[in-house]
């Protein structure tokens, strides 16, 4: 599997990831379906096992300190998100529940890059009008977007917080930058490591001499 392959793959719904896979292997007698159902037994195995990448902890905390409002947005089904996730309270619980994942049905989303997630997130988070995906935005509906931070680490990704008017921050594995990009999203900053973070280049609150 190469990274241009795992780029396509990457922030997309599982359905459509599956079959841009599999599309790379015509000659091997595997359908999305039984692929979808062995990938979830050998990756629920795994999940607990997931470490945070570095400086994560640390903006969670910073942001949770100085009351600034987060959210989690994203392509993982819910089941697989507490997976992921339920072995580091001490970072997401920091969410206060405030979590959108891409099988909530009740917001009736497309998938990244479609920015309907990052949308449903900024609705539910700031309990604010910010429009629909496929519907043109006021001037205020735009303001309200463009106070949003993004920070992604897949191409997907990326292209959906900026299609939902959001600034973007992007963090990617640094094998992705080798990959061809020819999207007409460019994110605002991007950085290989979240160590690297700046939170007053943001108007953020900096963080402390001794974080």
């Amino acid at each position: 599997m190469t990274w241009a392959m795992k780029a396509g793959c990457m922030g997309k719904p599982q359905h459509i990831a599956a079959a841009h896979l599999l599309s790379f292997f015509p000659d091997i007698e595997l359908d999305a379906k039984s692929y979808l159902e062995e990938r979830d037994r050998l990756q629920d195995e795994l999940w607990p096992t997931v470490s945070l990448l570095p400086g994560v902890r640390k903006l969670v905390h910073h942001l949770k300190k100085h009351n600034v409002p987060m959210a989690i947005a994203t392509g993982t089904r819910r089941s697989q998100y507490f997976m992921k996730t339920g072995h580091l309270p001490e970072v997401f619980s920091l969410f206060d529940g405030q979590v959108v994942c891409a099988d909530d049905t009740q917001y009736n989303m497309r998938g990244k890059p479609n920015p309907d997630i990052f949308l449903a997130a900024a609705r539910e988070l700031l309990k604010k009008d910010v429009g629909q995906p496929e519907t043109v935005p006021t001037a205020s509906q735009i303001q309200e977007r463009a106070k949003g931070l993004v920070i992604e680490d897949a191409l997907p990704g990326m292209q959906a917080g900026k299609r939902a008017g959001m600034k973007v921050l992007w963090v990617p594995d640094p094998n992705l930058l080798e990959v061809d990009y020819n999207g007409e999203e460019v994110a605002d900053q991007s950085l290989i490591t979240l160590e690297d973070f700046k939170p007053e280049e943001w108007g953020l609150p900096p963080y402390d001499d001794n974080s």
